[in-house]
């Protein structure tokens, strides 16, 4: 193998268990206890388990029903996505002070490129650099990373995940052939679990199989740009760059009527078969974007958009689904629609679904709203919450009129547990503090 480089001066890190890590950090009574964080309704699936909850079998984009049935004593959350975005936002800030070059792939992952500025990257040095990074992240936000470095993406990638929780990996630049062959050909970027299955059936199991595969062949099993790529990365070869700046992208899908439509419910209904065939799309490419867009154009030919940005990238059809009912939700279509698209635009190129994706379909806005009557609060587990008499506390759960309440924050010990009417007015939804003391916007 020719690496593009011959120095490991990629690393790519990645915060470990991120957002169960940031709710042990914020909730001093879960801190070495099972967390679950995720959907959290019927068809809920998890995002994130913390290292206690994985030793029960729990896992990313399990149901949570499958979860809770593993492990019913675990606390299972809801996304506070403030406090991740504000974590996150100091992460990426201490990669910059690195290299100019750095590409976030979603809130707890990114690469940097030390050669950007200047050579000299030898093993030692980027081990060390890499254990002052770890080190910093520490002290910055109370969290642990895992830092792996290599010749390019794919390994240093690869490599971050060798050694978690909290490890560091260089893969020394001339063996990555050594660490590549004998790992399963899903390791590879690109593999997901039907390209894994085509490959199953035809013998194809590690990556030196993949290798000893003639290119032909592979081009004939997967395609002509699918089969040349992973016959490079089974070689090792990754030329990609790491781009800090990434070109517009977008994945959308649009239909014009015979005629035009002001009926709600083939509208809403079209809009599901869209992001479906979105969701299809960016699956085979690897791919998974954070702004979902909707478009609509008019009888009269007038054009309109409506978009929103998701927290993080997704490729899952009920989370592009449900945004995008929303977003049709908010146009006037009353007289009538002649065409209908959905889109999903901000994309990366290491697909991480939204796995806080709730029932898309109870998500979804009526056709027509009823009356409006009496707001109920709402109260989610984990919601960072503030009571007039009791001070700061998170949701522990809510049900029948009832909301329970945990008063504690980072800085305290354990807290108390109380429980209040749901509709309290003492009690209100409270800003996520940031590990500086403030709250998002403060300042």
């Amino acid at each position: 193998m020719t690496p593009v480089r011959t120095e490991p001066s990629v690393l790519h890190l990645d915060l470990d268990a991120f957002f169960a890590a940031v709710e042990q950090r914020d909730k001093p009574s879960l801190r070495g206890k099972p967390v679950v964080v995720g959907g959290i309704g019927p068809r809920g699936v998890v995002a994130t388990a913390s290292y206690e909850a994985r030793a029960f079998g729990i896992g990313s984009a399990m149901p949570t029903a499958q979860a809770r049935a593993l492990c019913p004593n675990a606390a299972f959350l809801g996304g506070r996505f403030d406090a991740y975005r504000a974590v996150s936002e100091i992460v990426m800030g201490l990669l910059r002070d690195l290299s100019p070059a750095v590409e976030p792939l979603s809130l707890d992952e990114a690469f940097a490129d030390l050669a950007v500025t200047g050579s000299g990257w030898d093993v030692e040095r980027v081990r060390t650099v890499a254990a002052d990074l770890r080190a910093a992240v520490h002290d910055a936000t109370g969290l642990t990373a895992s830092v792996g470095a290599g010749t390019s993406k794919l390994l240093a990638k690869i490599a971050s995940d060798l050694d978690k929780p909290d490890g560091l990996v260089v893969v020394e630049p001339g063996t990555e052939l050594d660490l590549l062959h004998p790992m399963p050909v899903r390791k590879l970027w690109t593999v997901g679990p039907a390209t894994a299955e085509r490959l199953r059936r035809a013998g194809v199991h590690t990556v030196a199989d993949l290798a000893a595969v003639d290119e032909s062949e592979l081009v004939g099993l997967l395609g002509q740009a699918h089969g040349k790529l992973l016959a490079r990365l089974s070689r090792g070869e990754d030329d990609r760059p790491v781009s800090p700046h990434r070109e517009s992208k977008s994945v959308s899908v649009e239909d014009t009527f015979e005629r035009d439509v002001v009926e709600r419910a083939l509208l809403t209904e079209t809009c599901d078969r869209m992001a479906a065939t979105v969701s299809r799309r960016l699956r085979a490419a690897s791919l998974s974007g954070r702004t979902v867009t909707v478009k609509i154009r008019r009888h009269d030919f007038q054009s309109h958009t409506r978009s929103t940005t998701l927290p993080g990238p997704t490729d899952d059809a009920r989370t592009i689904s449900a945004t995008a009912r929303r977003l049709l939700a908010e146009i006037d279509t009353s007289d009538g629609i002649r065409l209908l698209g959905v889109g999903v635009s901000g994309l990366v190129d290491w697909a991480q679904e939204d796995l806080f994706a709730e029932d898309a379909e109870d998500e979804a806005p009526e056709p027509t709203p009823e009356p409006a009557g009496p707001t109920v609060r709402r109260w989610t587990p984990g919601q960072d919450v503030r009571h007039a008499v009791h001070g700061d506390g998170w949701v522990q759960g809510s049900g029948v009129g009832r909301v329970t309440v945990r008063f504690e924050t980072r800085w305290t010990p354990p807290g108390r547990v109380r429980t209040f009417a749901i509709d309290d007015p003492d009690l209100t939804e409270r800003p996520a503090v940031l590990p500086g003391g403030g709250t998002p916007g403060a300042g």
